[in-house]
């Protein structure tokens, strides 16, 4: 499996170990978010909302909520390492780059957004 494939694969034992939470609509799970402990910084390890719900709010919630979970059980700030993509979401969200990462998707080089929000 690529390296890629196995970083977005969701186990039963990543979600056993990690607060995970899902967004819900007419029964159906149209997203997801995910984070892991790390002293006062965590991390947003997932954040996912199907295609179609974009643009909805679902995903503005879903962060809402990742960070207000970790604020209170002592977070300072939240990590992200996010897709291209999604930078301009995130930083929607307040949060600021902190760098980037070199990563290969197909062979291909990307540079993935390292990025911080406050949540002080």
């Amino acid at each position: 499996m690529e390296h890629w494939r196995a970083d977005l694969t969701i186990t039963p034992e990543f979600i056993s170990q990690n607060p995970t939470f899902l967004a819900e609509l007419n029964g159906q799970i149209i997203g997801f978010h995910a984070l892991i402990e790390k002293d006062e910084s965590w991390s947003l390890e997932h954040l996912w909302i199907l295609p179609d719900q974009m643009g909805h709010g679902f995903g503005r919630r879903l962060f809402a909520h990742a960070a207000a979970y970790a604020a209170e059980r002592g977070a300072l700030s939240l990590t992200i390492e996010a897709d291209p993509n999604a930078e301009p979401f995130y930083r929607r969200m307040g949060a600021i780059r902190d760098g980037t990462r070199e990563s290969q998707i197909d062979g291909q080089v990307r540079l993935l957004p390292l990025l911080r929000f406050v949540l002080i």
